[in-house]
């Protein structure tokens, strides 16, 4: 075996490793969270994105979807499913919309200016992507399976909130600023600490 093979087999275990490593930590990231005061209470704030972009950042999008997956699975296992899979499979899809964007625009050209370009594209093609998830799959699912009609949610956001009156409403006003604002402090959360745990995972 060559010395360049030897070097890729190398490389390849090492990435492996840092994949594993982040989707354990955004799989217990995941379990922490906390519902937020504009939001009704099914809607929950965590940092998992965090260990996802992190590892999109430094090994690609491929990696963040890779690690995507793992996180959405541990949570799977651990907590299990109370819509078929469904909901689970819309949280990975809604988590790819931001990590992919922004880990692919700053995979292109590492630099702090293309991680927010990249970062800004992501939040709200998030937010956009979750507009549509929960409007035409989500809600119509979790009210099929817990047995109760939409406008259910519908008052629990106009509980919190008197603008929201109906379906479309509680899109704008609920889940779309829930995103952008899980978005922009997950964001945030990962300009602060990437360049410190990259030293790590690049040694």
């Amino acid at each position: 075996m060559s010395d360049k093979t030897n070097v890729m087999k190398r490389g390849y275990v090492k990435d492996l490793t840092k994949i594993a490593m982040l989707s354990a930590v955004a799989g217990v990231l995941m379990i922490i969270s906390t519902p937020l005061w504009f939001a009704p209470s099914f809607y929950k704030m965590d940092f998992s994105e965090v260990a996802v972009l992190i590892g999109g950042f430094a090994l690609g999008p491929v990696a963040a979807i890779i690690i995507e997956f793992i996180k959405i699975m541990i949570n799977f296992v651990l907590n299990g499913t109370t819509t078929g899979g469904v909901g689970e499979a819309a949280n990975f899809l809604i988590g790819c919309s931001l990590v992919v964007p922004a880990s692919y625009i700053y995979h292109k050209k590492k630099t702090f200016k293309s991680a927010i370009i990249g970062l800004s594209v992501g939040i709200v093609s998030m937010a956009i992507f979750a507009a549509l998830a929960n409007y035409f799959v989500l809600l119509p699912v979790y009210a099929r399976v817990y047995g109760v009609p939409i406008q259910f949610f519908v008052d629990m956001g106009a509980a919190i909130n008197s603008n929201i009156t109906n379906l479309q409403s509680f899109i704008l006003y609920a889940v779309v600023p829930f995103n952008l604002f899980k978005g922009i402090v997950v964001s945030a959360v990962t300009v602060l600490v990437y360049k410190k745990v990259s030293t790590i995972l690049h040694r």
